[in-house]
């Protein structure tokens, strides 16, 4: 794979838009000074393509450095784009010097220092337009990529979550329970299939329960209470007459809102 191949698809984009823009910026302008200004030369033309291919080549090279400068905090990004800033400038003006001034035989220090006057009156903010709207561009495209990155993220915490739910519904329900439970029913089927279709009911709802318990905080002590209830019916198939429960809870407490199956560790261990 090649170094092209590996940068993203968005940075392309971006680098032939802005690179699009400058064309169309370059060729009205070369025309109009061609039409208006010098009208018996086809140089201008060659020498606003010129410009134009160092402009991309800048463009380019802006993209580079910027990242670099992403690594940084930010009173360094801005030090180094008020440096970038300068080199920019001193690379379009001396060529544009060398191109409009230069080639026609002005080509003393005086001719140079009348031309990068001109240059720092309001053409210097063509010139620095188009390394802030490279830089603008990077930073813009670096935000919404975070808020890509920061989506992702949360939707992998939420795949996580989901795993450790499921981890933690494993953990709580003792697998010894669910064999003894499916040999009972197994033995049941032979001798009551009335009571082997109750046990697989009520065994489905425990685990439904565990299942939705797990999507909210907390859960009503009446649905715990209910799922519990299930959970020893379901031993009970196991210990008959050796095993009894009673419930003995005061109704003002039923809608109080508990973790779930906080209660049923404490069942199964006592």
């Amino acid at each position: 794979m090649t170094i092209i191949e590996k940068i993203p698809k968005i940075w392309k984009i971006a680098y032939l838009l802005i690179c699009g823009w400058y064309a169309i910026n370059y060729a009205v302008s070369s025309i109009i000074e061609w039409q208006a200004f010098r009208p018996y030369t086809t140089s201008v033309l060659w020498n606003g393509f010129y410009l134009f291919e160092t402009v991309c080549i800048l463009v380019g090279l802006t993209f580079i450095y910027t990242n670099w400068l992403f690594k940084f905090k930010v009173p360094v990004q801005v030090v180094g784009h008020l440096f970038g800033v300068f080199v920019y400038f001193m690379c379009i003006s001396y060529l544009s010097y060398y191109f409009d001034y230069y080639l026609d035989g002005l080509v003393y220090f005086d001719d140079w220092k009348e031309y990068m006057l001109d240059l720092l009156s309001w053409d210097a903010m063509r010139i620095y337009d188009q390394y802030l709207i490279t830089v603008a561009v990077y930073y813009i495209i670096k935000y919404f990529e975070s808020l890509r990155q920061e989506e992702q993220e949360k939707s992998e915490l939420a795949l996580k979550n989901k795993e450790m739910e499921l981890s933690l519904l494993r953990s709580q329900i003792n697998p010894h329970f669910l064999f003894n439970t499916l040999n009972s029913i197994s033995t049941l089927i032979s001798t009551s299939k009335e009571k082997a279709r109750k046990v697989i009911t009520q065994l489905s709802d425990v685990f439904r329960y565990a299942l939705d318990s797990h999507s909210g905080d907390k859960v009503r002590l009446i649905h715990e209470l209910d799922f519990i209830e299930n959970y020893i019916k379901i031993q009970q198939v196991r210990f008959g007459d050796r095993l009894k429960f009673e419930l003995d809870v005061e109704p003002t407490c039923l809608s109080v809102g508990i973790p779930p199956m906080v209660l049923q560790p404490l069942v199964e261990n006592s």
